[in-house]
């Protein structure tokens, strides 16, 4: 193609690099999502994405319906990568505790998705992420009249783990308190307590004030493993 003149551009404005390139779909989820990890989700704007993107209302609506779109947009961009990260010819057990670990470190890192996923558990993605769940439990041989139930209780706690994770980390980063600090406080209270009237409580205070958050919700995951396995 032959260059085009630029005789007669004198005294035009040119224009920013950014907004000669053409705006993908991939573009703007991506500077959503980084706005929702910066800020949560009162951050995410359309006005602060275009701040970001240096580009205009127009070009945005292109691509996306309203913010709720683009908030939905970008919690299956971030769930799909969970899927993406599973081998699907994995041990079953080991996949199961692939997929859950995932979906929990992938909240952890993105506290927005988990309240997402809590306002429209119907998303397509979320949908992928449980048929992925009831393709396991059939192939650890949960039987079809206990794998609706098996795998709503496995969901529900990733889900219910994953959210309650993410709260605390919330409630935490806004005060002056660090998790390490915070435990050990409550550790210190329980130790406190009568022993005869609250042994398991007394006894627990040293595993509270040392305990993983992660290890622990993998720990959740392999007791419903056992569990599972007598229905078989």
């Amino acid at each position: 193609m032959a260059k085009r003149s630029t005789q007669g551009t004198a005294g035009r404005t040119p224009r920013s690099p950014r907004r000669a390139e053409a705006l993908s779909r991939e573009a703007i989820v991506q500077a959503a999502t980084d706005l929702l990890d910066e800020g949560g989700e009162t951050a995410l704007t359309m006005r602060a994405l275009t701040g970001r993107l240096h580009t205009g209302y127009g070009a945005i609506y292109h691509h996306v319906a309203d913010r709720n779109d683009l908030l939905a947009a970008a919690t299956d961009d971030v769930i799909a990568r969970v899927l993406a990260g599973v081998v699907v010819d994995a041990d079953p057990p080991e996949a199961l505790r692939r997929l859950a670990l995932g979906l929990f470190d992938a909240i952890d890192a993105h506290p927005w998705v988990g309240a997402e996923l809590s306002r429209q558990p119907w998303r397509p993605v979320l949908l992928e992420f449980y048929e992925n769940i009831g393709r396991l439990l059939n192939a650890l041989g949960v039987p079809a009249r206990a794998r609706f139930d098996a795998a709503g209780t496995l969901v529900n706690y990733i889900l219910g783990v994953a959210a309650q994770n993410a709260a605390n980390t919330r409630y935490l980063a806004g005060g002056d308190t660090d998790r390490d600090a915070f435990l050990t406080a409550a550790a210190t209270q329980w130790a406190r307590l009568d022993p005869g009237r609250y042994p398991f409580v007394h006894e627990a205070a040293t595993r509270l004030r040392e305990h993983d958050d992660r290890e622990q919700f993998l720990a959740g995951v392999d007791i419903f493993l056992a569990g599972i396995a007598t229905l078989r």
